[in-house]
């Protein structure tokens, strides 16, 4: 990498490139010797991910294959930074690899997208809702135990046509990938989180570099948000301890009190069918949250006692 050029690697897909877009915006902000035409350069990398509709995540191999050709890119050298969903990054990282920097958060929620009015209460019984998300279906069949839910992958624009065309009576997606990608009037209703909580780190854009890059990290260090960070953190620290994979439904969501700097973190698991959803809630400083993380993993792995995430 040469003084004047920083190379951004990222998935084609209209909201990666969208989120690729506002991090170089930010970039030039924060930088504006990095403003000229070729000072920054993107390079679009096709995920396993990417390539794979036909089938669920969890069958190919999980959410990691988001992520796993773009982390060999950083690795050989080939790209700098890495712009990623931090709901798509799996629990552990590669060697070498880092995300210094997480930019300001858009709004958690998930988004529902029907194809009348009204949300998952107002749904006829035995409804199609579309979703390849074992989270989403989970919490959509504890609370509505009538509904049909069919795998649904996809871009945002796919997932929403499918719902037009009739192949679904509903849907269900990030309200910051539609705010993202100035879709967000497509939502017929946003759903509480008490209703779905959200995915761990949803509507967080984390920027990933080399470990050793220093210039990287002197970069990004302008567009880091704090409070994001500890919230993703939190968050993190509870999948991790629960080892959280794309066959287990898992959810949590950190909120932040900065009037008394304390954290809240409520988190989820949930058996596939619906049948059961434990969830649970822990509170604390926000200098500890990743101990407020591994501690509500470890009740709630006590909640829902041996073999429950493994489906048994």
């Amino acid at each position: 990498m040469t003084k004047s050029q920083i190379c951004i690697g990222t998935r084609g897909s209209p909201l990666a490139l969208a989120q690729t877009g506002m991090v170089r915006a930010a970039l030039i902000a924060a930088h504006p010797d990095l403003g000229g035409e070729d000072a920054i350069a993107v390079e679009i990398i096709r995920t396993t991910g990417d390539k794979v509709f036909d089938r669920p995540l969890a069958d190919i191999g999980g959410k990691g294959l988001f992520t796993k050709e773009i982390d060999e890119a950083m690795l050989a050298g080939r790209i700098d930074l890495a712009v990623h969903s931090m709901k798509d990054v799996p629990t552990w990282l590669p060697d070498g690899i880092v995300i210094p920097c997480c930019m300001e958060r858009e709004d958690p929620r998930d988004a529902w997208i029907g194809s009348g009015p009204g949300g998952l209460d107002e749904l006829a019984p035995g409804a199609v809702v579309g979703t390849a998300s074992l989270r989403r279906a989970s919490q959509l069949l504890h609370r509505r135990p009538d509904l049909t839910v069919m795998p649904l992958r996809g871009n945002v624009g796919t997932r929403i046509d499918k719902v037009a065309a009739g192949e679904v009576a509903a849907t269900l997606l990030a309200l910051a990938g539609l705010k993202r990608l100035g879709r967000a009037d497509a939502a017929t209703a946003i759903l509480s989180t008490d209703v779905m909580l959200p995915a761990i780190a949803q509507g967080a854009v984390g920027i990933a570099c080399r470990a050793d890059d220093a210039r990287a990290h002197a970069l990004l260090a302008p567009l880091a948000h704090a409070e994001t960070a500890i919230q993703v953190t939190a968050e993190r620290a509870l999948l991790a301890r629960l080892d959280g994979s794309c066959r287990t439904p898992i959810a949590g969501l950190a909120r932040i009190d900065t009037a008394n700097q304390t954290l809240s973190l409520k988190g989820l698991v949930a058996k596939t069918d619906g049948s059961q959803v434990i969830a649970l809630e822990e509170q604390g400083p926000v200098t500890a949250a990743a101990d407020i993380g591994a501690a509500l993993g470890d009740r709630l792995l006590a909640a829902a006692g041996p073999g429950f995430l493994a489906g048994e």
